[in-house]
């Protein structure tokens, strides 16, 4: 297939997909033209084909499938109502690899929807490890507070441990060394790092009802607030139970540290790339990476707020031990434009 043709097909593509609750989808209708089907009919039974396939992989029809009913114009004015399809972007990929696919239509379509399917289930993933991320994180900040509360109650850190460690016994049914054994975890490593996140937010829940409590009853002393914190974390543990999860039974999940570091990493790199992809089309002013914090700071905090999240919108994550001004340098690869028109910058800027 030519360049011109993908190309081609490309944009005709990107221009028939629309937005529904959210949710990218396509219409049936329109997809039936672009793979190159003249009948409905023929087009109807790879529909079939591809609603089989949904099934046997476990997912309901009713959710890539759904039937709708569209008006369209017969000539000389007049409307009739057709029957149509909302296709996810799952549907059309399931669509096209049961398609035929000698047409071109077809094999660029079985690429470009595996393509897209791909990267949404990379995304997906992203955001369920940052997700967990931000969950250890959060737990590591609840225990410290806890950890705050009960010292200033007579409980030193030999006694936090030991309350820690039967709050762990109560929420999964076993003491934290027997769990780190059944799950693989080093016998050095905190459990929280190898547990799914929804056990890592079971155990945020409990240690926060204990902090609150604990403060509520004017607990004081190991014996009462020990016993506190295990009746937090069976209540969480009832809960679990009742909706279907067993803690102790959940599979252990990837080292959270492991985790942290690769979507750091991500994120540098797809900052560099970024940034070159800019550099390329010659948007940098050289003499602006060295302007001086003075002059970038006589532009006030509002303007500043404003790049602030300008450049995270544009980077996503970044790191936060970026100061003010590399942030803003950031945002002068991104919207040099924008810094030209809206910000009514000064020289040096003004020749950006």
């Amino acid at each position: 297939m030519k360049t011109t043709e993908i190309l081609d097909l490309f944009d005709r593509f990107e221009e028939a997909v629309s937005e529904y609750e959210g949710i990218e989808c396509w219409s049936a209708r329109e997809l039936q033209i672009l793979l190159g089907y003249s009948k409905w009919e023929n087009f109807s039974k790879v529909i079939e084909k591809a609603k089989e396939s949904c099934i046997n992989a476990g997912e309901s029809i009713f959710d890539h499938f759904p039937d709708v009913r569209k008006m369209v114009r017969i000539g000389s004015g007049a409307e009739k109502e057709i029957n149509d399809m909302i296709l996810t972007r799952y549907a059309c990929y399931l669509i096209a690899q049961n398609g035929d696919s000698r047409k071109p239509e077809i094999a660029f379509a079985q690429n470009y929807f595996a393509v897209q399917t791909r990267r949404a289930e990379i995304i997906e993933k992203r955001l369920l490890e940052a997700e967990r991320v931000k969950a250890r994180v959060k737990l590591q900040e609840t225990e410290k507070n806890l950890s705050g509360v009960l010292y200033e109650r007579g409980v030193d850190d030999k006694g936090f441990g030991i309350i820690r460690s039967k709050g762990d016994q109560a929420l999964f049914g076993l003491n934290t060394a027997l769990l780190k054994r059944r799950m693989g975890v080093p016998a050095n490593r905190p459990l929280a790092d190898f547990l799914p996140t929804v056990s890592i937010k079971a155990k945020d829940f409990a240690a926060a009802m204990t902090t609150e409590n604990v403060q509520l009853k004017n607990l004081s002393g190991q014996t009462p607030i020990e016993k506190e914190h295990i009746e937090n974390n069976r209540g969480v543990r009832k809960i679990m139970i009742e909706r279907g999860l067993r803690p102790e039974n959940l599979p252990p999940a990837e080292d959270v540290k492991k985790v942290e570091r690769r979507l750091k990493s991500e994120e540098k790199r797809l900052t560099r790339k970024k940034i070159e992809e800019v550099r390329r089309e010659g948007c940098i002013n050289e003499t602006f990476l060295v302007v001086r914090d003075r002059e970038l700071e006589e532009l006030g905090e509002y303007y500043i707020k404003r790049l602030v999240v300008k450049t995270r919108n544009e980077f996503g994550l970044i790191n936060d031990q970026l100061n003010k001004w590399n942030l803003w340098r950031m945002y002068a690869l991104v919207y040099p434009n924008l810094m030209r028109e809206d910000l009514h910058m000064r020289s040096p800027f003004a020749s950006l």
